[in-house]
């Protein structure tokens, strides 16, 4: 409606407003009728009954800005005027409901629907200062609210139910005509397929499309309209339910978001300087129209004017009618290699199936390994904000891909599936085997040192190999020459103690030093080694590896391998964690710990194993040092006889022999 129109709407409410008394509530006590007002506590919103200009025999219940003539921002009966003749009231029930009464002709022309069990005397209407007016209970509990049944505008700071367990629940309708309040062809809600998009329709068509939001608990962007004045908008997921909400800054104008008659979104703010509502933002014609751009096609919002395009890889088909949209270059070739074009910036287009919890690398390869894929799209809903229980989404395209925007303004990459080119197939084919031969000659070369140094291993091995067994055969007191048992490599004992760190030490002996190590990295063994400058300990170690070698007992220690190496001799036991029977026995503190039965078991580990020396063997041996410290324990303090440095081999008839020196302890 025009200026003039709109002042003699204004005076024609303050007229009729000089002869009522108007406050924010409405009670059971009184009605509100023709003349009547209901104004907000801040004086912001009026509620009474208005006619458009151009409909002088019609009345409606509405909501007003009351210091701006002529702006409705929400109509009851929208569908249903009233006669300026008929006699009508809104009237609060007994049973919580409000009801817009035609007394002339005796029924009900709107009524609200009480959507509780409760229903009491004494419930009120009040109108906000928000532009929305509730019914409750005295208790407070709300039983309608107007918020929950928008018609064609939203106003700031309050948030509009969109979907309600996947299913549209509110919706914007525009007004039939400028000056026609009942529905009109245009509406706005979520899209009923998936969720996840808004879309303006045209009846039941789509005529625009919002982009794709993602599943997180709050979304949104932030504007700022002019110097003073900043707007947030957000999408809030609660539960099972989807709201829509934006806020603007303190101070700011008056502020709303209107859907008009002619299709268009329009954020509008009001200045007070021209008095007249000014455009902030809206949602632009042309190419951003629904599939505008035709299958392939996308709106390139960039250009000026804007215009349709096609990605790289396709071309349009009729250049004088670009809704036609665009077709490939090259066709694809199911089960051949194809790749994908990245477009940055993108509304992704409409009609996609949608994949949850799934990495970039499985997005892009479920569209990979399926010829039927056109494009994916990825997002990690971690990063966004707190997420409703999923992480990623995943977006796939089966189909022609409809309804595509670049802008600066949107986040999300698009990978559009291609053929490749003969120039693509060759580079890809020499990037593929440029690195593939750098690879086979590294490893090559790798192949040809690691064989080098491998025989250099293998032939020092041997020789210290030899080495070891022509030492030991010497002094076989059996007299067997053909001794086998594992030997070795210094290098490996070096690796496995740590280069004979003193934090690896176990314990000393007048043998030399023992310590803890690990083969192989998998191996837990104890490594006796013979000290260089020690004067005794060289018969001790051929002897010790002669004999074990021979034995197989589980109360004797079980001997691992040895080493020779240079001047350096060890050998390789196993490892008993419980260390030897003195660390216990001869320790106040630690002797409690041995309780008889555990002793018991020591005793009896102990003469099984001299048993098995003296009787059992093939050999007999005698021990000539069976002392605690040379008992280890194992981790279930089972015996195990160690040290046979100083024992002796008896023939099978021979019951006594001459040492030509004093041992043992």
């Amino acid at each position: 409606m025009d200026k003039a129109n709109l002042h003699v709407f204004f005076l024609l409410f303050l007229i009729l407003s000089c002869f009522c008394e108007s406050n924010d509530q409405l009670t059971q006590a009184n009605s509100l009728s023709p003349g009547d007002m209901l104004i907000s506590e801040g004086r912001a919103f009026a509620l009474g009954f208005f006619s458009p200009t151009n409909s002088s025999k019609s009345l409606y219940l509405g909501i007003w800005y009351h210091n701006i003539p002529g702006t409705v921002v929400w109509v009851a009966n929208r569908d249903s005027p009233i006669s300026k003749l008929s006699s009508v009231k809104l009237t609060i029930t007994n049973s919580s409901e409000m009801v817009l009464f035609d007394l002339s002709e005796g029924r009900t022309i709107w009524k609200t629907v009480n959507t509780t069990s409760e229903g009491a005397d004494g419930a009120i209407v009040v109108l906000l200062d928000s532009g929305y007016f509730v019914l409750r209970l005295p208790n407070g509990t709300v039983v309608w609210q107007s918020i929950d049944h928008p018609t064609d505008t939203i106003l700031p700071n309050t948030r509009v139910l969109l979907s309600y367990k996947a299913q549209v629940v509110g919706r914007l309708v525009a007004w039939k005509g400028p000056d026609d309040p009942s529905n009109g062809d245009f509406s706005l809600s979520m899209d009923p397929s998936s969720n996840l998009q808004l879309f303006i329709w045209n009846g039941s068509l789509p005529y625009k499309r919002s982009l794709v939001v993602n599943e997180v608990s709050v979304s949104g962007g932030t504007y700022q309209s002019n110097t003073t004045s900043v707007m947030s908008q957000y999408v809030y997921y609660t539960g099972d339910e989807l709201y829509y909400a934006y806020t603007v800054s303190d101070g700011s104008p008056y502020t709303r978001i209107l859907l008009d008659y002619r299709g268009n979104l329009s954020l509008l703010s009001w200045n007070n300087t021209s008095l007249s509502w000014t455009l902030a933002f809206d949602t632009p014609s042309s190419c951003f129209l629904y599939a505008s751009c035709g299958p392939f096609g996308y709106c390139d919002a960039a250009a000026v004017p804007t215009t349709c395009r096609c990605p790289d890889g396709f071309e349009l088909v009729d250049s004088l009618n670009l809704s036609r949209g665009c077709q490939r270059k090259e066709a694809l070739r199911c089960g051949k290699e194809n790749n994908f074009v990245t477009m940055p910036n993108m509304k992704v287009p409409d009609k996609f199936l949608r994949i949850m919890n799934t990495s970039f690398d499985q997005c892009a390869e479920e569209c990979s390994r399926n010829c039927s894929c056109m494009a994916y799209a990825y997002a990690n809903l971690s990063s966004a904000g707190g997420t409703m229980g999923d992480t990623s989404r995943c977006l796939v395209w089966t189909g022609d891909l409809i309804d595509m925007e670049q802008a600066s303004f949107y986040t999300e990459n698009l990978y559009i599936r291609l053929a490749e080119s003969p120039v693509q197939k060759n580079g890809e084919f020499l990037k593929i085997l440029l690195p593939i031969i750098a690879c086979l000659l590294l490893l090559a070369f790798a192949a040809l040192v690691w064989k080098c140094k491998r025989r250099g291993k293998q032939q020092k091995k041997k020789v210290q190999k030899k080495m070891m067994l022509e030492y030991l055969r010497s002094t076989d007191e059996a007299g067997n020459k053909n001794i086998e048992f594992p030997f070795v490599s210094f290098n490996d004992i070096v690796a496995a103690t740590n280069n004979f760190s003193d934090t690896n030490i176990l314990g000393k002996g007048g043998f030399g030093k023992v310590y803890k190590g690990m083969l192989d990295g998998t191996t837990e063994v104890a490594i006796k080694r013979l000290s260089k400058g020690s004067g005794q300990g060289t018969e001790e170690f051929r002897n010790e590896v002669a004999l074990i070698a021979k034995l197989q007992q589980k109360n004797l220690v079980k001997l691992l391998g040895c080493c020779i190496h240079e001047d350096e001799k060890m050998l390789d036991y196993e490892y008993l964690p419980n260390k030897s029977l003195d660390y216990f026995l001869f320790d106040s503190a630690r002797k409690s710990m041995v309780q008889w039965l555990t002793r018991f078991k020591i005793i009896q580990g102990v003469a099984r194993g001299i048993m098995y020396l003296h009787q059992d063997s093939r050999l007999t041996i005698i021990h000539r040092d069976p002392k605690a410290s040379n008992i280890l324990l194992d981790k279930e303090m089972s015996p195990k006889i160690s040290d046979f440095g100083m024992a002796r081999i008896f023939c099978g008839d021979q019951h006594e022999s001459t040492t030509n020196r004093v041992v043992g302890t």
